[in-house]
């Protein structure tokens, strides 16, 4: 016993140095462990807490900026456009194909190159362009951009833009065409309107001059954008609504409106992955009724229209926006979410296997305290229950739905029983009563760093469940 109280005890001096030293204190407060373990304290002395933050930040976005250095930041899209009546007549089902890739490197911390590619199919025709671009960050309000591009089309232009404001941005850009000489000119003024909208004006003239003004909006659960267009020769509208259902499935609705296109379309979509996440849409248009697919994963995107029908058959509209659905809805319940059941838990059984000599030794440390606050626990147990007090008749701490669920996956050769996400941590909390019967656990506090407590499950969600007595009625 006397090993067990010289190790708890070791735990308690460290915290009091912290605590008692006002510079200590104020970095564990602010960034915790982390924040004394990167060198804080050893650096220049720091008087208050917007100090002690400000290098922290430093330091920590100086090490990102190296990380972020060492990699070049590739992004592209890939469109491959399919005809279902094209194919019953008799032709090739691939109606159409574009391709874009883009790499973006940072040469220093101000300067950056892109350098990218396009390339457009359709039927017997088709084009492309080269293009490359170099990014000057000036200022901490203004940078400017040098574009050239070979192909269709060819060109040559310069970009700024500059803060105007706290909440106001402008950018003008001029190019010039290398094929026939014409020039464009383009200012845009964005402005945030709120915490969670932004609007825009963009201003074109030259060979198709234009002015669009647009608006977006972004919440916690949902987000929306609209844009209206007007010409000389033609003018349009477009707008789509997202809502997240949960963190991994969105429904999304948008259309588009002028004077050559009217379309509406609705779907949804899935997070597959930490990086991946699939769409589905159904349009229906004056070009025809469409399905869409979507894969999106990290910067790179894959769409895949498929052209169902050209005229706006009223079956074909109807079995387009009900097929989708009904499908998705039968393999979710079926084959989805089953199949994803099984994986977490075989993943969660393999995280604990690997963790195992971890918690097992945490578990040990957490039965010598517990060993240690028995007979103290057990006399405030006792005391309480005389005076019709707080008794703690059951506490459990950690992962209590994983546990509570039917785990019928096992790990073959593993000792299953060893890997039981939960912990008794009735006696740690009985000792914890103080004399005026009350049990305080402040917020902000790792319970498993209460002396007798440990992590019984490193990585996943964890609660604690008491059951007490209090002036003899039972509570939970």
């Amino acid at each position: 016993m006397q090993d067990i109280a010289t190790q708890n005890f070791q735990r308690i001096r460290e915290a009091y140095e912290i605590l008692s030293d006002e510079g200590k204190r104020q970095i564990y407060d602010i960034y915790g462990m982390e924040g004394l373990l990167s060198g804080l304290e050893l650096g220049p002395k720091l008087n208050t807490p917007e100090e002690i933050k400000a290098e922290f930040e430093r330091i920590k976005q100086r090490r990102e900026e190296e990380k972020f250095a060492a990699h070049v930041r590739p992004s592209g899209s890939w469109l491959a456009t399919l005809s279902l009546p094209q194919f019953l007549n008799g032709g090739g089902i691939l109606k159409g194909m574009a391709m874009s890739s883009e790499v973006q490197s940072h040469v220093s911390k101000k300067d950056t190159i892109v350098l990218g590619g396009n390339l457009v199919v359709s039927g017997k025709s088709g084009g492309g362009a080269a293009t490359a671009m170099f990014r000057h960050q000036a200022s901490s309000a203004s940078a400017m951009e040098i574009v050239a591009s070979a192909g269709l089309p060819s060109l040559l232009g310069i970009n700024t833009s500059r803060h105007l404001s706290l909440h106001s941005t402008g950018t003008m850009g001029i190019s010039i065409s290398l094929k026939d000489g014409s020039v464009n000119l383009e200012n845009t003024w964005t402005r945030r309107l709120s915490e969670i909208s932004s609007g825009n004006i963009r201003l074109m003239l030259g060979a198709d001059p234009n002015i669009a003004v647009g608006w977006q909006r972004k919440e916690e659960k949902s987000s929306a954008a609209g844009e209206m267009k007007f010409g000389p020769t033609a003018f349009g509208a477009t707008g789509h609504y997202t809502h997240h259902f949960s963190s991994k499935s969105h429904g999304r609705i948008g259309g588009r409106i002028g004077s050559t296109v009217l379309e509406f379309e609705i779907g949804g979509g899935r997070r597959i992955s930490d990086y991946s996440t699939i769409r589905m849409l159904c349009s229906l248009g004056i070009e025809g009724i469409f399905w869409r697919f979507e894969l999106h994963r990290g910067s790179q995107k894959l769409i895949v229209p498929v052209l169902l029908s050209r005229a706006l058959n009223p079956f074909v509209a109807t079995s387009a926006l009900i097929l989708p659905s009904s499908l998705y809805a039968f393999l979710k319940v079926c084959v989805i979410k089953p199949y994803y059941r099984k994986r977490e838990k075989l993943k969660t059984l393999e995280k604990r296997q690997k963790t195992l000599s971890q918690v097992l030794e945490a578990r040990a440390a957490a039965s010598k305290a517990q060993t240690l606050l028995q007979n103290v626990a057990r006399k405030k147990q006792n005391k309480q229950a005389e005076k019709g007090g707080l008794v703690i008749t059951e506490a459990l701490y950690g992962n209590l739905k994983g546990h509570s669920e039917n785990n019928e996956e096992t790990l073959p050769g593993a000792n299953n029983e060893l890997l039981l996400p939960i912990l008794d941590v009735t006696i740690p909390l009985n000792f914890l009563v103080d004399d005026l019967g009350q049990l305080k656990l402040h917020e902000g506090i790792k319970k498993s760093g209460i002396m007798g407590f440990c992590d019984p499950c490193p990585g996943e969600c964890k609660q604690l469940k008491v059951s007490y007595t209090f002036q003899g009625c039972q509570y939970e």
